[in-house]
This record gives C-alpha cells, sequence and structure tokens, in this order.
C-alpha cells in the first residue's frame, strides 16, 4: 500500500528528523566500533553538567524530563566509570551535586571533538554562512522544543544566542 504523498513544509521537516535519528544511530555504532570512551546516556549527562556546573538529581531530571530514578542508574554508572563524582552543593543546599572529573572532562572533550570531525565533514562543502544559518535554525528549532516542553536545556556561555 502506497503512502499518501506529503509534500507541506512540516512533513518535510519530520521527514528529515527520521533521517537524522538513523544517523545518529549509525553515528552511536560507529563509536561503539572505535571504542569511544562513553554512552549516549553519559554524554548528554556530562555535555548538561559541563554546561551548567554541579547539578543535583533534581536538577538533571528537570533537564532531562526524565524521572529521578533513571537519573540514579545514569549517574551511578558515570561515578563508576569515573566520569563523575558526587560532591557537596558548592552554594550550601543539602542535596549532593555531581561534578565532571578530570577524566571525565578529558573523555567527554574526545568525544566531542570525534563529533565535531565527523560534522565537519558531512558539513564539507557548505559555505560558513550556510553552515551558521543551518546552527541558527537548529537552536531556534531547540528552542521551541525546550519552550513547548518547559524544559530548557543549559548552554555554555560561548554557544549562548547573540
Amino acid at each position: 500500500m502506497a503512502t499518501t504523498e506529503r509534500t507541506s513544509p512540516v512533513d518535510l521537516v519530520e521527514h528529515e528528523m527520521m533521517l537524522l535519528g538513523r544517523y545518529r544511530q549509525h553515528c552511536e555504532a560507529r563509536a561503539e566500533h572505535l571504542g569511544r570512551p562513553m554512552d549516549r546516556s553519559a554524554y548528554l549527562v556530562l555535555s548538561c553538567i559541563g554546561a551548567a556546573g554541579p547539578m543535583s538529581i533534581g536538577q538533571l531530571s528537570d533537564a532531562f524530563g526524565l524521572d529521578p530514578s533513571t537519573l540514579n542508574r545514569q549517574t551511578s554508572a558515570a561515578v563508576r566509570a569515573g566520569l563523575v563524582e558526587r560532591i557537596p552543593d558548592p552554594d550550601g543546599g543539602l542535596a549532593r551535586k555531581f561534578r565532571i572529573t578530570a577524566d571525565g572532562e578529558r573523555l567527554l572533550e574526545q568525544q566531542r571533538s570525534a563529533i565535531v570531525r565527523d560534522l565537519t565533514r558531512v558539513l564539507a562543502g557548505w559555505s560558513a554562512a550556510d553552515v551558521a544559518a543551518f546552527a541558527e535554525h537548529l537552536r531556534r528549532f531547540n528552542a521551541g522544543i525546550e519552550r513547548l516542553t518547559g524544559q530548557p536545556w543549559p548552554r555554555p556561555a560561548e554557544l549562548a544566542p547573540r
């Protein structure tokens, strides 16, 4: 049975996002094959903490929109791997927070650099203006998701909108 023709701009966005999800899975499988140091959940947790600074389970749960028990499992695995450590709240609060370790920072930067190298290859042939415009459209798209879900994602100062 043939699918109905869908050609609205939003239909095209849906299709391209499906393909992007497929590409992400390919990249994760490739990273695993190459022995990259951390899985996707650790990469996301470390990226979030790296952007926001030390965070509690509650803060991570809010940022991810996930149940605290899920974040407990993910942060426990990251602690066991030596990627993050539990510290007292630097602001004097009662909840303990998670901070990236030196090994975690090193591995996060290695993985991020590998992803940027892969993206550079994908974007080869694009003008600098096209890459900048694409990045701005993605930022706006993600900001719309964050607005609808009420779950803003922390961004490092150097990546914040100007």
